[in-house]
């Protein structure tokens, strides 16, 4: 008898774990970097690149940063998401330039709009990894501390933006967060 209870035990336990792991959602991703300082960077913008962008002159505000590359078909799905993020979010979105030729990059932005208040490269994804960038797009949420507050990973969605990003943005610019 005792030689069926523990196979049966196990099974049991095995068909727990696969009950929850069906419920999860493949989309929700947990980053180890919620809550921690954003990884420096200091990285060349796209359309100057004798001129460099690093967080500590982001230190101090709130802002967004986008992660992208012309070669994406997702990041032209989101982009006129991301384009009304930088218009009325009422924070700087920047781009992040992942893994891409600078003038394949700036075709894009010229063909399909240019929302960011600034365009970094970073040619080579080390960037990307300290941000523990799986894929493109991705967007983080940084505070003015330049602590990283939210991370979307994959296209953004107007549900995304309206229960995620913009509640987050308004609780940071408030000063609650």
């Amino acid at each position: 008898m005792k030689r069926y209870l523990l196979p049966l035990a196990i099974f049991l336990v095995l068909v727990g774990f696969f009950a929850v792991g069906l419920g999860l959602n493949p989309r929700e991703v947990p980053s180890p970097l919620i809550g921690k300082p954003a990884p420096a960077f200091a990285l060349p913008l796209l359309n100057a690149p004798d001129k460099k962008l690093s967080t500590q002159e982001l230190k101090g505000k709130v802002w967004v940063m986008n992660v992208w590359a012309s070669w994406c078909v997702p990041c032209q799905q989101e982009h006129p998401l991301i384009t009304e993020l930088a218009k009325t979010g009422g924070v700087p979105v920047y781009g992040l330039n992942y893994k891409d030729k600078p003038t394949d990059a700036s075709a894009w932005l010229v063909k399909f709009g240019d929302p960011f208040a600034a365009t970094l490269t970073d040619r080579e994804g080390l960037v990307g990894i300290d941000y523990g960038v799986y894929g493109v797009p991705e967007t983080f949420v940084i505070d003015r501390q330049g602590v990283i507050r939210l991370k979307h990973i994959g296209p953004m969605t107007p549900e995304a933006m309206r229960d995620k990003v913009l509640p987050m943005l308004a609780k940071l610019r408030s000063g609650d967060a």
